[in-house]
Parts: C-alpha cells; structure tokens; sequence
C-alpha cells in the first residue's frame, strides 16, 4: 500500500511512491508559510501547492523580500521541524471559515468559491486553508532547500495585485535532496540562452523584445528540423499550406478570436479597416478548406503548416526562446467525417511517437476539458468531444490524467507533456477536437447522399512553437545535438599547414560533396587549442590529419565526448556519417 488514510485527509506515507513526495512537498510548504508568519507577521498567504518537484507559496509582504531572506526561513524552518508539531485537521461551515480567516481577503475570496464543508489544517500556532493531504507531524520534514522566488499574479490574472511566488523542494533523505540540488546546477549549465550565445545559434535585442533573432547556426539547425517534419508529414498523408500574417477583424470575430483572445492579439488599421495579426493558424486553415467543393470520398484532408504567429506575452513573462511573442507553429488541421475520428486521432498520435523517438523524448497525456465559462459551442458536443477523446487514449493503450478545465476556448483537447534528459516536464504537442468552429464558418463536405454535412476539425501541433521546442532540445542535448542537425557536422585539423592542410583540403571537398557540413580550422594555432575548440563547440565529429592520414589516404576521427581515436578509410568515414545522418541515429 503506498499510502494509508487517516481521518481522511492525514496520512502515513510510503516513502519510494510519487503521493509520498507530493504530500510531502504540500506539508513542507505549510511549514515554510508558519516559518514566514513568524518571521514577518503582516503576511498574507495565497497558494501553496506541490509541484512537479517541489513546492511554491505565492505570499504577499508588506515589505521587500529578497534571495537573501531565503535562509532565515530557512533555519526558522528547521528550528520549527525540530518541535515535531502535529499536524491536525478540522472540518468548518462556510461561515465558520470565513470569521476565522477575515484578516486574509485571499483566503475569503477562495472560500467564497468553495460550495461544500471547509477543510483546515494547524500545526503549531499556524492555521491554513487547505483540502489536504498531509503527514502526520512537521517532525517528518527534514530534508528541504528554499530555491528562488518570483512574481506570481493573484490566481494568474495581471489584473489582480502581483505576490511573491517562494519556490522550495523536499526530500526524505539528505542523499536525494543533494542530488536533486546537483540535477538543478546541471541545469543551469544547460541554460539555453547562454548555449545559444556560445553556439551562434539565436541572439535577443531590446530592439524585438521577446522576438527572437537566428543566427547562421541555429538557421542550420532550424532547417534540418523542418525538412525531417517535412519529410515525416508527406510520409503520413499531409498536404502543405501557407497563409496570410494579417487577416481581417471579420475573420477573427467569426472565429471567436476577437472577443475571446483580443488582449493577446496584435492589431492594426489597413485601409481604414480593423486587421490582426494572427495568433493562431486555425481560421487560414479554414478559408483553404472553403476555397475548394469537397466529397465525403475526400475526407480526410490534412493541412499542414509552419505559420509564424504573433501573440502579446507580458514582458515580465518572456524568457529566451521558451515565452517568445513571435514564433513558428507547426500546425496541422485535418477535417475529417465523424466516422473518421478515431482512426484519425490514433494516427497522429503514431506520428508523434515517431518524432518524440526520434528527439529521444518520453511523454505523458493529458486531457483537458471544457472551461467552465468562456467556451464556445454546445455543452453536448463538447462532453461528446471529450468522450472520444477519452476512448482514442484507451485503444491506443495510452495513459492519460484528466485536466480539467484547460480546454481551449473552441474544444478539449489533449495535451503531450514531454520529459527531458533531466526529467524535466515540457507541454508541446496538442490534439484538439473541434465541433464547433466547422459551424461558425459553415463548412460541409457533400456526404454519400448528395447532401450537405458538417466536418470535424481537429487542430494539432506536435512540436508545439518551434522556437520553443528548440530552445527546449538545446538543452535536453546540453548543446551537443545529433550529427543529423547539428550546425557544423564534421571540423578538420590539419596537424601542419605545411604538409597536411592540401590533404585536408581534398577531405573536406568530398565530404561537402556528399552533402555534410564540413568545416576546415588551419588557424594558426597549436593541435591541442584546436581539439578543446572543436570540444567547446560541441562538434559531434573532429578529423585530425597528419602525415598517416595523407599518405594512406585515410581520416582519424574523435566523436564528441569520446577520448577514442579511430582511423579509417575516407570512404568508410562518408559511409558512417551517411548512416548516422539518414537513420537520425541520437
């Protein structure tokens, strides 16, 4: 039993399962907030859940908290621990919860929404509003570092007053807490930003905030990224399209875009006329599809298309290449009859295993239903939407959670939740279900009957933002990418100018023919600069050529990473890079 109840909502824990840690981050977050209640009495507190590894509380100071004041909590926590409080739950009336948290309108306003009895939890002289679980007493909560903190707005809205988010992690044991502290220094090693000025592969300017600029090697990499989903797309049936940046206030009130999506929206006036800047692709899409009269013999037909969109992000929000206001979608939306559905979903979720494989990526599913306002459409076709969403994932055999509420504003969708090489979780790919902008825009195909039928869409992104999917694989590869993709593919070091840089020469010349990316370093500089140069830059393959090489006519090579040196024939060496390249080996 990995856990076990107690008066519903305390409870011993199994230390090895995933509930364990996230009570345990839950508790340690009540026990940061007592620390904080101590130490700075004015405090209001906000949320304070478990997270994905660790915990946050979003609290508002009355005066200035910086990275500093992280270890005095830090200690006071420790010393409170140490009185080995229990934990104790309390069931109140809506009323009785509201007296006894009067003095924290955060508090009132989410009680306020609360239909059902009031679940509180005390350790100490500390109370917090809280539907559980916890363990049984703070003495369990040893193991803790306080990480960073931001800018978090009251539940999400820049409308609402901005706390400060105190990000923290717990563990049940000093060797675990340690090695998740040395997973996150690996991180930030791994920092896309900084890679990316190392590499030449993107640069950010005050001139474009939160547009990013590509530089030579990043273009490469871009490149060879959309030719394989290119590539992978012709393979399963899609049909390529590219449309319009601007388009008319009419569409996107059509669309529901203008009323639903404005305040994220880029407009402007052409002709007297209200235009916007397309966020999304989904309504181009749409006007491809009405151009033409189609059958139901037709159905399925897949648009695919790399749209560069623009969305209005808060600038506190931007970060690299991960939030961005400018970047690259690769959409897809498929119309298919209703028949057809299933078939479809399960296709393209085949597709995405193929291309997750191919980046090494694993993923997890969630299914995000109807918000409970602001969506469009009949509540029937969306729970009929979610049924099938729901039915695909088990025939496919694929595990899934439920989110809900997360849908889009137009349909449920399911959303692709990928984990890097340092477990680190990333939303990118979606499967979105939509009944309802086919009857906005009044599409139909002709069925078997002659007669007028409405198609489903389905809107679907398997990298998600490009800009964004990148930045994530620069890190996943910590810079060092497959030779398939990487900007420089093979750089060659003639050991002297004098006698080996003609050979060399000849070396690169074939290579080029055979359509790798070559580059040739005659600095004049030692051997020894020259390999930590080719390391530093992360080249996957370094060719050094000295008299053996020339006079045999052969390449030793020394794969990234790898202190081994092997000789072979330039024509084996092609033959491998070939292999390496076509089979996307990783």
């Amino acid at each position: 039993m990995k856990i076990q109840q107690h008066d519903g909502s305390i409870i011993e824990i199994e230390k090895s399962s995933k509930e364990a840690f996230e009570v345990l981050n839950h508790s340690t977050s009540h026990l940061m907030a007592e620390a904080i209640s101590e130490l700075y009495p004015t405090a209001k507190f906000g949320f304070g859940p478990a997270i994905e590894e660790g915990f946050y509380y979003d609290i508002d100071f009355e005066e200035q908290i910086g990275e500093e004041d992280l270890r005095k909590i830090e200690k006071k926590m420790h010393e409170l621990s140490s009185k080995d409080e229990r934990i104790v739950r309390e069931v109140l009336s809506k009323e009785q919860a509201l007296e006894r948290f009067k003095d924290n309108p955060y508090k009132v306003e989410l009680i306020k929404d609360i239909d059902e009895d009031i679940t509180i939890f005390t350790q100490g002289k500390f109370t917090d509003l809280c539907r559980g679980p916890h363990i049984l007493s703070t003495g369990q909560i040893k193991y803790f570092k306080l990480l960073n903190l931001a800018g978090a707005y009251w539940r999400g809205d820049s409308k609402n007053k901005m706390l400060v988010r105190i990000y923290g992690t717990s563990w049940f044991s000093q060797a675990d807490l340690e090695n998740h502290l040395n997973v996150l220094e690996e991180r930030k090693k791994r920092d896309h930003r900084i890679l990316g000025r190392q590499l030449g592969l993107f640069m950010l300017s005050e001139y474009g905030p939160g547009f990013p600029f590509w530089l030579p090697n990043g273009m490469i990499m871009l490149e060879e990224i959309k030719k394989y989903w290119r590539e992978i797309h012709t393979r399963y049936g899609y049909q390529f399209i590219n449309t319009p940046i601007i388009l008319s206030r009419e569409l996107w009130e059509t669309s529901g875009h203008w009323d639903h999506y404005q305040e994220n929206m880029y407009t402007t006036k052409v002709d007297d006329k209200d235009f916007a800047i397309k966020p999304m692709n989904c309504p181009g899409s749409i006007l491809v599809y009405k151009n033409s009269l189609h059958s139901y013999k037709d159905l399925p037909i897949r648009l695919a298309e790399l749209g560069l969109v623009h969305r209005h992000e808060a600038s506190g929000a931007l970060n690299g290449l991960f939030r961005v206001r400018s970047f690259t979608q690769d959409d897809a939306h498929t119309f298919v009859r209703e028949d057809q559905i299933e078939d479809e979903i399960t296709s393209i979720i085949k597709l995405y295993d193929e291309i997750y494989n191919v980046f090494g990526l694993d993923y997890k599913i969630e299914l995000s239903t109807r918000p409970e306002e602001g969506y469009i459409g009949d509540i029937n076709i969306w729970n009929k939407s979610e049924a099938i969403l729901k039915e695909v994932c088990l025939k496919t055999g694929k595990e899934f959670k439920i989110n809900p509420g997360d849908g889009a504003f137009y349909g449920p969708k399911l959303d692709f939740k990928l984990k890097d090489s340092m477990n680190r979780v990333w939303q990118c790919g979606t499967i979105q279900l939509d009944m309802n902008l086919p009857e906005r825009f009044e599409l139909f195909y002709i069925n078997k009957d002659g007669e007028k039928e409405r198609p489903i869409m389905i809107h679907r992104a398997c990298l998600g933002s490009i800009e964004r999917f990148t930045g994530m694989i620069i890190e996943n590869f910590a810079g060092a990418f497959p030779c398939w993709f990487a900007p420089v593919q093979v750089n060659i070091l003639p050991v002297n100018n004098e006698f080996h840089l003609e050979y060399a020469n000849k070396v690169k010349e074939s290579m080029l023919k055979q359509g790798f990316r070559v580059e040739l370093d005659d600095a004049n500089e030692k051997l020894g600069y020259r390999l930590r140069n080719s390391q530093v830059r992360k080249i996957p393959y370094t060719i050094v050529i000295g008299d053996n090489e020339r006079d045999n006519g052969t390449v030793t090579y020394r794969k990234y990473g790898q202190k081994e040196q092997v000789t072979v024939s330039l024509e084996e060496f092609n033959k491998l890079l070939k292999e390496e390249v076509e089979t996307k080996k990783r």
